[in-house]
């Protein structure tokens, strides 16, 4: 009989798995529990599952398209787009404060 910190545990591990992976994973999860020794609290019970979840976690490819593609419109940008002066000097003034 499962502790219901371990239930909760294993249930919300599971809601990030493929639903084709999930009962194994929660047949292999309980066994592990099971067989673990000192699986006390959240803490350890989380640490005795993530190995048996990595196994089962798949991440799917990130198709998304971002915003760092070439066809988004260019923005200006004023250090950039400035002429150059034409005495060479930088349109910078620099304050210092006393």
């Amino acid at each position: 009989m499962l502790s219901t910190d371990a239930e909760d545990m294993i249930a919300s591990l599971a809601g990030g798995l493929v639903p084709a992976d999930r009962e194994r994973f929660r047949r292999e999860a309980e066994a592990t529990l099971a067989l673990s020794p000192h699986v006390l609290g959240p803490g350890s019970i989380y640490r005795t599952l993530v190995p048996v979840w990595r196994k089962f976690f798949h991440p799917t490819r990130d198709e998304r398209v971002t915003g760092w593609g070439r066809d988004r419109q260019r923005y200006g940008n004023n250090l950039i787009d400035a002429p150059e002066p034409e005495d060479g000097r930088a349109y910078r003034h620099l304050r210092i404060a006393k």
